[in-house]
């Protein structure tokens, strides 16, 4: 690594180049944390949000808040900036720079007291608010505010932002339950700060040092700048942009910590909040107006926010179609009520009558002038509300092939003018050729967001982005408005100050700035002294190292895996914790390392396709590294809202990284298993006795590169396509030929599961089919990125079922995984008619019996069940049909929302996974599968969620639901 890295300067803002090497040995003598300079470290840092792209000196993860402190001071003793960063989200860019980037994320997130009758918290900054909550929740208490990145943004974030989200209509925002800072200048003064009274700022100047020369300089600052604030600050709740001077104001109680909060990281760094808290609402109902168009909607805003709802929120007719193709079954976007745009009206009350009732008045006061619906249906509303939450992602990608990106995407004006802005705010769109854009937002407030579809990679797109941008500042500040309503200023919008506050403002801002940070060190070029809105875009050399030849087809990015390495828009839903369910991502929830989610590996390739940071393409072993620890478990394929597929991502990688190269010996072993188990079928008795033998296990798992802690699959006596074989003439049913194909996993290792599957097809009516031979996906060789094998693998299985599929006969798998490879990975990889075909005829067997044979109804012995569901199934499949089936046959399921058990197929096997595995397992399933009563079965179709359960030493062993149904048939019945 180059020594010398070029960073901003004060003013003028030219580079200057620092020694790294001395700074990241004072970093290691002093600091108690992790200290990264490694490209792989800097690369995972070198985007937020936003559409920039500026690669840091390094990063530190401090243990402590006091290890924090020491990182700021070996920063200044070599005078270099810093960048403290929570959730990394932010959408404007003020969480990228060319600085120290300290992540107060993965160790500094204690909520440390709560005060439960005086409705108060103290929290480290890099707390993450839904963690916070989820403390609080047992006391009925909340942190008011709560944007949609609400699973991953931290407190500190929060305050650096001044966040809002939905909830701002009736709490405020960020900065309203601030009630004290514990902040560190760049210089080291570090103290609490609050508001300020007479007798604390005498205290204050009557200890001297540096914090009352601060105390001393704001107060002066206040005094000749009083008037220009009051005057020329906008009346508005949703003013974010700009630093909040006004909170120095005597009025306002001369309030440091709400001054600096909405700062961005460019004043003072952020250690504890003390915040005020409130009471969750113990009920809600959510009203949906719907009206001729969102500015008839937005018209409507004063009326409807005069019934003091807890969230007034809104999304046009653009934005529901677009979530309708993704979607185009779910009851919340079907049962909309008729119009273009609609307003999202949620009510809180002590009890649902009295959350009902205030809806019901809003419909008596409004409802000759809307159409209305949602009232009383809870799942319906909790649907409505995550669409709404995940509409940044649901415009990123539309389906019509343009993309949309930030740079302008969150005004606010005065609600009662929002009607009007918005008609003069589409003729803009339209004269800049920006139409498409979705219109959605806070309208409640007057807040108004909407992705953009910006061409940021020429030179006349991003001069046509700059024009536009300067126009729409000119015409929030025509309104009255703020450029900023909750996503912060960053690079973005702070060049635009000017013209919202006027150079008068801006210079005080400077002067403010100057307080704490004379010497532009913290986060430099954001909000004062700002960057360009048109440099360090990361758009404008997209993907240059697109590879000439790819295994997969990436139709959902044009063709080029560049697209699909730099499809993700940082939103960081993977960085979410245990408790809130989903599947991504498994080894981040274990680690909490930004390398391990799916956002950071994501990064890695974007960087890597780019070719700068990241210099050694396919050959990087920083590349390599941070996929190691990717479980392929496809949850970010469904969950990301962008959809990013890093399974697939990481068998490509993996293809070119070691062709033509010696692979990890595991990649022969487990990624040829199929062949071994077909050789093995020859003799499977000695060879199980062998590999279960103390020391020739461990030799052969040395050999095979298997953890040492794994015990060995045992092989079947007799493989599934033997016993069937075997078994006589097929049994002729009343439903049709259904096909069932022995999979690897089921032939080889479960023939137990096949047999099953065989009596309950039979039983339900249909005359079952297997082909004579085995049959593979070539799971097992993608996974490994062994893809020009995996290719003919398939290939072959895809002409020896394409008879039964041309003639409309459906094909059941069993192993979810596998099922899963003919469903989807199957067609990207050989994308062919017959593999499409094959795609269309291949189920689930619930699918088959939801589809099949809905009218039967087995006699059954019905039970209890936990279920925990394949990750691939997950992602590909789902689990409704399965829910449906069971129900049909009186098995009451807890289907655990518990996320990946940890073993993903090879992943748990190899060298090097185990104790991540093993953190996998006991962040979720273990704790299931011991807290089950001994009447409840364990349900679990894939062979690695049976064979993680099997390890948990509690004696239970899983079933697949083909072997619960069987079992539960008190007789047979075929319908």
């Amino acid at each position: 690594m180059d020594s010398l890295v070029r960073t901003p300067a004060a003013r003028p803002r030219r580079p200057r180049e620092i020694d790294v090497e001395p700074l990241r040995r004072r970093l290691e003598e002093t600091v108690d944390g992790e200290i990264r300079f490694d490209t792989g470290s800097r690369a995972a840092y070198a985007r937020d949000g936003s559409n920039y792209r500026q690669v840091p000196i390094g990063v530190v993860v401090p243990y402590t808040l006091d290890a924090g402190v020491a990182a700021v001071a070996a920063c200044r003793a070599r005078d270099v900036p810093v960048l403290s960063r929570g959730g990394g989200t932010s959408l404007a860019g003020q969480c990228c720079n060319a600085a120290v980037v300290i992540d107060w994320s993965k160790h500094c997130g204690a909520v440390e007291s709560v005060d439960v009758a005086g409705r108060r918290i103290t929290v480290q900054a890099g707390a993450v608010l839904d963690a916070v909550n989820h403390v609080l929740e047992p006391e009925g208490l909340m942190v008011g505010p709560r944007p949609s990145s609400h699973p991953t943004c931290t407190i500190g974030g929060m305050i650096g932002n001044n966040s809002c989200g939905a909830s701002a209509q009736a709490y405020g925002k960020m900065s309203e339950s601030v009630l004290r800072l514990e902040i560190l200048t760049y210089d080291g003064v570090r103290m609490w700060v609050g508001p300020t009274d007479d007798d604390e700022y005498a205290r204050i100047q009557a200890a001297g040092g540096r914090p009352a020369q601060i105390y001393r300089q704001l107060r002066e600052l206040r005094d000749e700048t009083m008037e220009l604030v009051r005057t020329r600050f906008p009346k508005l709740e949703r003013r974010i942009s700009g630093y909040n001077l006004d909170q120095l104001l005597p009025e306002n109680g001369f309030n440091l910590a709400r001054a600096l909060v909405g700062s961005e990281g460019t004043l003072v760094t952020v250690l504890r909040a003390e915040l005020a808290v409130v009471p969750r609402p113990a009920a809600r109902s959510l009203a949906v107006l719907g009206f001729e168009d969102i500015f008839a909607a937005a018209d409507a805003v004063p009326a409807v926010a005069g019934h003091r709802p807890l969230a007034l929120e809104a999304m046009d007719d653009r934005m529901c179609r677009l979530a309708r193709q993704e979607r185009p079954d779910d009851p919340a976007l079907r049962d909309l009520p008729e119009g273009r745009g609609w307003l999202l009206v949620q009510f809180g009350g002590d009890t649902a009558e009295e959350a009902l009732e205030r809806a019901h008045g809003l419909m008596r006061d409004v409802g000759q002038h809307a159409t209305h619906t949602f009232l009383g249906d809870p799942a319906k509303e909790d649907e409505l509300w995550r669409w709404r939450e995940a509409s940044l992602g649901v415009e990123a990608y539309p389906p019509e092939g343009w993309e949309t990106y930030e740079g302008w995407s969150d005004a606010a004006v005065p609600p009662e003018r929002l009607g009007t802005y918005l008609r003069d705010y589409e003729q803009l769109l339209r004269r800049h050729g920006y139409a498409e854009s979705a219109l959605y937002g806070h309208f409640g407030q007057g807040c108004v967001h909407g992705r953009l579809p910006l061409d940021l990679h020429t030179d006349d797109g991003i001069a046509r982005y700059r024009a536009f941008a300067e126009e729409a500042a000119d015409l929030v500040a025509a309104y009255g408005g703020s450029l900023s309503g909750e996503h912060g200023d960053g690079q973005a919008l702070a060049e635009l100050l000017p013209r919202m506050y006027g150079d008068e403002v801006v210079a005080a801002f400077g002067r403010f700035k100057a307080v704490f940070d004379p010497r532009n060190r913290m986060n430099p070029g954001k909000v004062v002294h700002p960057n360009r809105l048109d440099q360090d875009l990361a758009q404008r050399h997209f993907y240059p190292l697109e590879p000439r030849r790819k295994s997969f087809d990436y139709q959902r990015d044009h063709g080029r895996f560049g697209h699909a390495a730099t499809r993700c828009v940082g939103i960081g839903k993977c960085r979410q914790h245990t408790f809130e369910g989903g599947v991504m991502c498994p080894s981040y929830r274990v680690t909490r390392e930004e390398e391990h989610s799916t956002r950071g590996r994501a990064r890695l390739l974007g960087e890597m396709v780019r070719g700068e940071l990241i210099a050694d393409g396919w050959r990087s072993a920083a590349v390599r590294d941070a996929l190691d620890l990717c479980l392929a478990c496809k949850g970010c394929r469904s969950e990301c809202p962008v959809n990013v597929d890093m399974a697939t991502y990481k068998a490509e990688f993996l293809a070119h990284h070691y062709r033509r190269r010696i692979r990890p010996r595991e990649h022969y072993s487990m990624g040829w298993l199929p062949l071994w188990a077909a050789l093995a079928s020859a003799m499977p008795g000695p060879l199980n006795a062998l590999a279960h033998t103390p020391g020739l296990a461990r030799l052969a798992k040395a050999v095979a590169g298997v953890a040492a802690e794994r015990e060995l699959p045992r092989f079947a006596k007799e493989r599934f396509t033997d016993w069937f074989k075997r078994r006589g003439p097929v049994r002729p049913g009343t439903r049709g030929k259904v096909v069932l194909w022995a999979d690897t996993f089921t032939n080889n290792f479960d023939p137990h599961i096949g047999q099953a599957a065989v009596s309950v097809l039979e039983a339900a009516g249909f005359e079952v089919r297997v082909p004579p031979v085995a049959l593979c996906c070539g799971l097992t060789w993608i996974s490994t990125g062994q893809l020009g094998v995996a290719r003919r693998v398939l290939a072959r299985s895809v002409r020896a079922l394409r008879p039964w599929a041309e003639s409309g006969v459906p094909v059941v798998g069993l192993e979810p995984s596998c099922t899963a490879v003919f469903r989807a990975d199957g067609p990207e990889l050989l994308n062919t008619p017959d593999t499409r075909l094959l795609s269309e005829r291949t189920l689930t067997l619930a699918e088959l019996l939801e589809s099949g044979a809905p009218d039967w109804r087995p006699a059954s012995r019905g039970g209890e069940a936990v279920a925990q569901v394949h990750c691939h199934q997950s992602a590909i499949m789902g689990y409704d049909a399965d829910r449906a089936v069971l129900d049909r046959f009186g098995i009451r399921t807890e289907v655990l929302d518990a996320g990946c058990c940890g073993l993903a197929g090879n992943f748990g096997f190899e060298r090097g996974h185990y104790d991540v595995s093993v953190a996998c397992a006991e962040e979720s399933v273990w704790p299931a599968v011991r807290a089950a009563g001994p009447d409840q079965a364990i349900l679990a179709d894939g062979f690695s969620c049976r064979t993680q359960i099997a390890a948990s030493r509690t004696g239970r062993q899983a079933r697949h639901l083909a072997e619960l149904l069987a079992t539960s048939l008190s007789r047979p019945d075929r319908g």
